[in-house]
């Protein structure tokens, strides 16, 4: 088959969708294939870098066109970047022959929209990867108001494209309810949770021992925040308790990644002279084995309103590492229902947003137990692991059915609340 993958950012980019597009890429192209991905050239997190315009890499063509290179801060910058890169991928699809499968994700937004006027034109069938759901994140974020004209006719888009998608691959329960709700058969869509990078992440004492040599963190408790700093993760709960344990040098707080937010959390520390915290840049996916395995404590943190909207995929290659976690959000969530399974207390710490004093005490909890790992967090991450996920994707996008009992159950977990494996 010959297969078109379409998205903001992919391979050698350090973004979720990055990472999964490109695992995704490569399996369907050891199956024999014809991959081709159109994508952006400029990174994630920002910056002068531009990727090569073209690329061969492990029998995947890559395709990547302009944009307009602004730092994203503003909703002007947000929305000339976005409709920039939709233009020119716009052209580039004119150069392109058919395919006999689009795969669409959801960065940037309209882009499963353009997808369907692609596959109208030269046909094929329509795969939307729902990794975040546009305008409902703009919404909930205040970057659009609700009922605008704008936010109007990027949902009319958004649902003519998923209505004329032949598959819609979800997150989690929630975004496909959220769907269902908005009109889009139930038949369509298939919960696919997003699969841990395992092939790369594990636990790494050695990686540990030198990360935290190498930043000074030797002989502390270490709380981790890692990945994107996003107004969906929003930090201020947890900067609060950050504040509060400013006095307590036995404990550390390190946040690693970028995004829009990350920059906040420098300021924030700058400006109360807090010692007791780090900042680093995304890391590799070389290096991420040892930076995760570096914590003692792992934060996940997801914002009220975007439950069904986004899907923190970071808990994923934390549980494979077996570092315990602290939850902070609300407790119907996706990141809920995962901790739910199994014997989460002995590696699963839970609070809601503004509960500043219970993230504390969670944190100070975790602390008396020290380092710790869990074989139960690390059994369940095995559940999510790419060998089970993966098959289910390439399934979905060659309209081949794959995955045995096994993925079966694997894929409740995430459909119905509740439910043990």
């Amino acid at each position: 088959m010959r297969i078109l993958l379409l998205n903001e950012y992919f391979h050698p980019d350090v973004a979720s969708t990055a990472q999964h597009s490109a695992e995704l890429a490569l399996a369907l192209a050891r199956q024999g294939h014809d991959v081709t991905v159109l994508t952006g050239r400029r990174v994630y997190d920002g910056g002068e870098q531009l990727l090569p315009k073209t690329e061969l890499w492990q029998g995947v063509r890559i395709w990547r066109v302009a944009s307009v290179g602004l730092a994203k801060t503003a909703r002007w910058q947000r929305a000339l970047h976005f409709a920039s890169l939709l233009m020119t991928l716009a052209w580039r699809l004119l150069l392109l022959g058919s395919f006999d499968a689009v795969v669409a994700m959801t960065t940037p937004p309209l882009i499963s929209w353009l997808a369907a006027v692609f596959v109208r034109l030269r046909g094929g069938r329509l795969i939307v990867w729902v990794m975040d759901l546009n305008p409902d994140q703009a919404v909930a974020a205040g970057w659009l108001r609700q009922g605008s004209l704008a936010a109007r006719l990027l949902e009319g888009l958004l649902l003519k494209s998923l209505r004329s998608a032949d598959r819609i691959a979800v997150l989690d329960r929630f975004v496909r309810d959220r769907l269902v709700r908005k009109g889009v058969p139930q038949g369509k869509i298939e919960v696919i949770p997003p699969w841990a990078h395992n092939a790369a992440v594990r636990y790494d004492p050695e990686g540990r021992k030198a990360f935290r040599e190498r930043h000074g963190l030797g002989g502390k408790f270490v709380v981790m925040y890692a990945g994107n700093h996003s107004p969906c993760h929003p930090l201020d709960t947890l900067l609060e308790a950050v504040e509060r344990l400013a006095q307590n040098t036995q404990i550390a707080f390190c946040f690693v990644g970028g995004g829009s937010e990350f920059q906040k959390v420098k300021e924030f520390a700058q400006a109360r002279e807090l010692e007791n915290v780090l900042c680093l840049p995304y890391q590799p996916l070389s290096h991420l084995s040892a930076a995760l395995s570096a914590a003692d404590l792992h934060v996940v943190v997801m914002g009220n309103p975007f439950v069904g909207i986004v899907h923190p995929c970071k808990i994923y290659n934390i549980m494979s590492v077996g570092i315990p976690v602290l939850y902070i959000g609300p407790s119907e969530s996706p990141i809920a229902d995962l901790l739910r399974l199994g014997s989460s207390a002995t590696w699963a710490y839970l609070a809601r947003n503004g509960e500043m004093e219970s993230v504390v005490e969670r944190i100070l909890a975790a602390s008396r137990r020290g380092p710790t790992r869990s074989e139960a967090e690390t059994q369940i991450a095995k559940r999510f692991a790419q060998e089970e996920l993966i098959p289910r994707m390439t399934g979905l996008v060659t309209g081949t059915r794959t995955g045995g009992a096994v993925s079966d159950r694997l894929i409740a977990i995430t459909a119905s609340p509740g439910e043990q494996v």
